[in-house]
């Protein structure tokens, strides 16, 4: 199961659109078993299984198949190996937003707290259901997948903004040396202002107030500093243009 654990973590979150369900999942599958992580950005929710979990759940399954198109009693054998590599290739396409027409149809609702997570399709040339029995995750399991790399990369990316807003100051005092000099553009479109620091993160504060309010915390602070990355960034190729620009 640790494998399953640490395999899960290394997964980035994927959106899972659902009909009228916006999700975000990430999951992992091996011949050992599975984990799946589910979130709507107000609660999540979890399931971790090992191969007899899936082998009892199969057999249920393929009983069920069978009884539906051949009305026998008697399920053939399935090895729990062969449903788990056909939901990693169900899943993997799903998260990754790849199209595939017609292969699976997947569905959600909740039950009492839980998320149930049903796919549809075909294996073998029988019907194929499977259910993944979602149920809250705990705490330190949404700290260690969620708040832990939000708040990392938060950080990370506070420690790019400042270098950004640094270099940028840097660039002003660069291009008003060779403006002293006696350098002018040779395009007057090219021409920037000074960056102000305060009022772009002023401006940009208003901004990210207005646009994510609906949205939870947790999306708020996962939008903001990517936000104000690229919008830096967008200040440091003026600057650039800019000074490239300059006829001496």
């Amino acid at each position: 199961m640790e494998e399953l654990e640490e395999g899960l973590l290394m997964q980035p979150w994927a959106r899972l659109q659902l009909a009228e369900n916006s999700l975000l999942a990430k999951s992992y599958i091996t011949k050992q078993g599975y984990a799946l992580l589910v979130s709507d950005l107000q609660e999540v929710w979890h399931e971790q299984v090992d191969a007899s979990v899936v082998s009892q759940r199969a057999k249920v399954s393929v009983k069920r198949s069978t009884a539906v198109v051949m009305g026998a009693e008697q399920a053939p054998d399935c090895p729990p190996e062969a449903f788990l590599c056909h939901l990693d290739d169900l899943l993997r396409p799903l998260l990754k937003d790849i199209v595939c027409p017609g292969k699976a149809t997947f569905s959600c609702e909740r039950v009492a707290g839980a998320l149930m997570l049903q796919v549809r399709s075909e294996l073998s040339g029988l019907p194929f259901y499977w259910t993944f029995h979602c149920i809250l995750a705990s705490p330190s399991l949404v700290s260690q997948h969620l708040i832990r790399p939000l708040m990392g990369t938060s950080l990370a990316l506070q420690c790019q903004v400042r270098e950004l807003a640094t270099l940028l100051r840097m660039k002003d005092l660069e291009i008003q040396d060779y403006q002293e000099s006696g350098a002018t553009l040779s395009r007057d479109r090219l021409k920037t202002e000074p960056f102000e620091e305060n009022s772009f993160l002023e401006q940009f504060m208003v901004e990210v107030e207005h646009l994510l309010f609906p949205l939870s915390c947790a999306t708020w602070l996962y939008f903001l500093f990517p936000g104000a990355q690229v919008v830096a960034c967008i200040w440091v190729l003026g600057c650039l243009h800019g000074w490239k620009a300059l006829s001496l």
